[in-house]
């Protein structure tokens, strides 16, 4: 047993089979004990040494496993699979003493949880064939097979098509019904090939299938399930090329009818579209009765995909023409689409009553008109054509009630913790998780400084065990490497938690101080550097134990500090004469409130010290960090370098600049005075496109058209390509000062952001600026004038924001950005694309809430009575006969 577990320990995988073959039952139960201690050992070495000898641990404690289920677990766990060639024919060389009913069993257990890979399924395999068991099946098993089958097809010369590779597998008839049975195929499955569109896998399935390989009914039952649950849309196409691979007979579609009305109703929009079309080949074979073409165009006809609608409202039409006596039954139905959001529905709709209305009884015919109060007030006219008076409207447009979000409110934040406990376990999960939550961030930073100055020895006994996963709990001969990790990047509270506990040199700390001085030339590099910067001196003080809290600790989840707050902690720096850390009080001043701070100012003043006074001035003055000018700056995104994504050549960009601020530039650490400077957007090369911190914003909290301005270059980025680029947009609106013009410019390059995540979170800060009374409907209607004049900002999709936001109950918000807008827009010679979807978003909104504030349209007459029957004419009279309408 000690050879076995020498060579286990030096990595000797070839010398295993042969040392754990004499061993009896009891020694190997003897072994597996010393072999779990060396895999808990083994997970704190280095990669290299680790991948060597736990294959040879994996190997090993398979071996002395005597049970099926305690093997399964040994060789599944996660931790002994994180190498590249794994050591799969070395288990089957010690397992090959086992008898067949150990292994059938061993090889089903595999197969439910550990099959990941090709290797892992030929493993499974080949247990299963010594066992002379049938294959099991899994998702795992099915993935691992449909990785063999594809890896093969490039294996030997040219590509191999398909379908002859399937024919050939052994285990097509076990494995290939899975397939649809899991909760997402595999990606290869579902990629088509573009060069080769006729050899994929759906065509290989049907092809197979119409040589009674498959089972061709349990393909198609598979397929129709699989479109009823639902799922990825790749999942969705690749089950709707089997269906249409597969050609349904008229039987095979007439004996499904209640899943086709299931699909049209609820499906999405390609697979609602299939089966509708299979719905009006069984209604022109007169197998739909009127009731059942009655239960799926209701919920058709409340579908926002106008084709969807439209087909649904021919298909009516022609079962009313064929069949008048159905026309009690569905014209009701078809009247429910006179609530449709598109007015063309709606006139489809009515024109569609009106042909049928003379077959309708009176009952019917009483419905359909009080169902006219929905049509908007462009139909009103024509409806009163049809059913001559009609009902009274419902309440006036002057009972609207604007919803709004509640404007949020500043969150206190918790006091530090001072118990070493629950401290570690605050400081263990950002270590593990990332930097977290700014509020979770900073009362764990002022929790270490406060349990560093009152027990530095307790608190460092209490972490040193909480943190032996960490790179840098480091073993001799390592610190070289530590130190230069911590050099390129300080890592959030890991080089305090880590300085705290003599890990990182004193050397490197004297170096980061003086190296982290905001030299980066955008303002990510400068925001970050503020941070390291406190980052380093907080790892300084870790070893004296100096500072008995800190200064720049959030009062509220923004970032903020309460003024009086913070002179009480400054009183407390005095009474223990204690000075503060030069970046720590930097940033504090950064964050304090300067707003209604006379009271703070007075008493800071009274304390008598330098910082006091500091305080004081920096309150009163009450002046942005760096104060935004009010005058645009075409900027021409540069080419893109290197392997950064960048803006396109030749895209220009509206942007903001700012103005110096000496008082930074002269008082405060080196760290902070790029803040101080004078910036112009296109002096800056960056290389944060897309990334984004909440630190960054908490760093300048009462400062958010600062902030704004100089997000500004990579925030417009989310016109063009980049995701996530209006991620700050929500946390900049709840920052503190004023919302002035680059806080509305960045609300409109995120209204028209290209990605509808992006344009949500715009919504959403448009909103919360509408609720706390600080949205500029007229500014911001501005910026998108200017940002669609330089074609940077699409129609169509600010259309789409302003829909999302009525949508929500904003109407008058929405419409008091509109309004201002649309002149601009209407007196253009040529209409932009998207501008009809605008008016239609103004005309719903002003049937709701009422005409807009600001007076008549200019322009709006004039399109409407262009004539013809174009969608902008259309949307234009809509608007117009609703402004006319809720003005009476």
């Amino acid at each position: 047993m000690n050879e076995l577990l020498a060579a286990v320990r030096e990595g000797r995988l070839d010398d295993v089979p042969a040392l754990l073959a004499p061993l009896d039952r009891a020694e190997r139960r003897l072994a597996l004990v010393e072999l779990k201690a060396l895999r808990k050992e083994a997970r704190t070495w280095a990669w290299g040494e680790r991948t060597r000898v736990r294959k040879a641990v994996l190997v090993a404690g398979a071996g002395c496993h005597t049970g099926a289920a305690g093997c399964a677990t040994w060789i599944g766990a996660r931790e002994m699979r994180d190498w590249v060639h794994a050591p799969q024919s070395w288990l089957l060389r010690v397992l090959a003493d086992r008898d067949p009913v150990w292994l059938a069993d061993l090889a089903r257990r595999l197969a439910a949880r550990a099959v990941e890979s090709e290797a892992e399924f030929r493993f499974v395999r080949e247990l299963a064939r010594r066992a002379n068991c049938a294959l099991p099946t899994s998702d795992g098993m099915v993935r691992g097979w449909v990785e063999r089958v594809s890896s093969a097809r490039w294996q030997s010369g040219p590509r191999q098509p398909l379908a002859g590779l399937l024919r050939a597998e052994p285990h097509l008839d076990v494995l290939a019904p899975h397939l649809l049975d899991m909760p997402e195929l595999p990606p290869a499955v579902t990629w088509v090939d573009t060069r080769h569109v006729a050899d994929n896998w759906p065509t290989a399935l049907t092809t197979l299938a119409a040589e009674g390989l498959l089972d061709r009914d349990a393909l198609l039952d598979s397929c129709v399930t699989r479109l009823l649950r639902g799922g990825r849309t790749a999942d969705l196409r690749f089950c709707l090329l089997v269906l249409h691979g597969l050609e349904p007979t008229a039987q095979e579609e007439s004996a499904r009818i209640a899943d086709w009305i299931a699909m049209a109703a609820d499906g999405p929009s390609t697979v609602a579209g299939y089966a509708q079309d299979v719905l009006t080949r069984l209604d022109g074979r007169g197998e739909i009765s009127p009731q059942q073409l009655a239960d799926v165009s209701g919920p058709v006809l409340f579908r926002t995909e106008k084709k969807l609608v439209r087909s649904q409202l021919v298909l009516l039409g022609k079962v009313l023409r064929r069949d008048p006596s159905a026309a009690g039954e569905l014209l009701p139905v078809v009247a429910e689409a006179f609530g449709h959001p598109d007015i063309g529905i709606q006139e489809r709709a009515l024109k569609l009553v009106a042909r049928h209305l003379a077959a309708a009884g009176p009952d019917v015919r009483e419905e359909l008109a009080g169902m006219t109060s929905q049509l908007g007030p462009v139909h009103r006219s024509a409806a009163q054509a049809v059913f001559g008076e009609l009902p009274a409207d419902g309440p006036a447009v002057d009972a609207h009630e604007e919803i709004l979000p509640p404007a949020p409110a500043p969150r206190r934040l918790a006091p530090a913790s001072t118990d070493p406990p629950g401290l570690v376990e605050e400081v263990v999960a950002l270590l593990r998780s990332g930097p977290g939550e700014v509020t979770d961030f900073e009362r764990a930073l002022d929790g270490l400084v406060r349990c560093a100055h009152t027990g530095r020895s307790a608190l460092a006994d209490a972490l040193r065990p909480a943190i032996a996963g960490q790179w840098w709990a480091a073993e001799a001969g390592r610190q070289d490497d530590i130190d230069r990790r911590f050099t390129r990047n300080p890592a959030g509270l890991h080089v305090v938690t880590a300085s705290l506990l003599g890990q990182v040199s004193p050397r490197t700390i004297h170096d980061g101080q003086a190296r982290w001085t905001a030299t980066g030339t955008c303002v990510h590099a400068a925001l970050d550097g503020v941070m390291y910067a406190r980052l380093w001196e907080a790892a300084a003080e870790m070893r004296s134990g100096r500072l008995p809290f800190l200064l720049a600790t959030p009062t509220w989840h923004t970032g903020a500090i309460d003024p009086l707050e913070l002179v009480e902690r400054l009183r407390g720096y005095r009474d223990l004469d204690v000075a503060p850390g030069p970046a720590d009080f930097a940033q504090a001043l950064l964050r304090v409130r300067r707003t209604g701070g006379h009271e703070a100012a007075a008493q800071a003043e009274r304390l008598g010290t330098a910082q006091g006074d500091r305080l004081a001035a920096w309150i009163r003055a009450d002046e942005p960090v760096a104060p935004v000018l009010h005058r645009h700056v075409e900027y021409e995104a540069p080419a893109a370098t290197g392997w950064m994504p960048r803006p396109a050549t030749g895209v220009r960009r509206i942007l903001l600049d700012t103005k110096e601020r000496l008082v930074i530039q002269r008082e405060f650490p080196r760290a902070f005075r790029w803040l101080g400077r004078p910036h112009t957007p296109g002096q800056q090369q960056c290389h944060h496109w897309g990334a984004g911190s909440a630190q960054w914003i908490a760093t300048l909290p009462e400062d958010g058209e600062t902030l704004a301005a100089w997000l500004l270059p990579s925030l417009a980025s989310c016109v063009e390509d980049q995701r996530a680029g209006s991620w700050s947009l929500p946390a900049l609106v709840e920052t503190g000062g004023p919302a002035g013009r680059a806080i509305h410019l960045s609300l409109a390059y995120g209204l028209g952001a290209r990605y509808p995540q992006d344009r949500l979170s715009a919504v959403d800060a448009q909103l919360v600026l509408a609720a706390q009374g600080r949205l500029d409907a007229e500014l911001l209607a501005g910026e998108l004038g200017v940002l669609i004049d330089r074609d940077l900002v699409k129609p169509s999709r600010l259309a789409d924001s302003a829909r999302t936001a009525a949508a929500t109950g904003a109407y008058r918000t929405v419409l008091s950005v509109l309004a201002p807008l649309l002149p601009s827009l209407l007196a253009r010679e040529k209409a932009p694309r998207g501008l009809s979807d605008l008016l239609a978003v103004a005309a719903e909104c002003t049937e709701r809430c009422g005409p807009p504030k600001t007076g008549p349209i200019a322009g709006l007459a004039a399109t409407a009575a262009r004539g013809g029957a174009t969608e902008l004419v259309r949307q234009a009279a809509r608007l117009e006969a609703a402004i006319g309408q809720t003005e009476r």
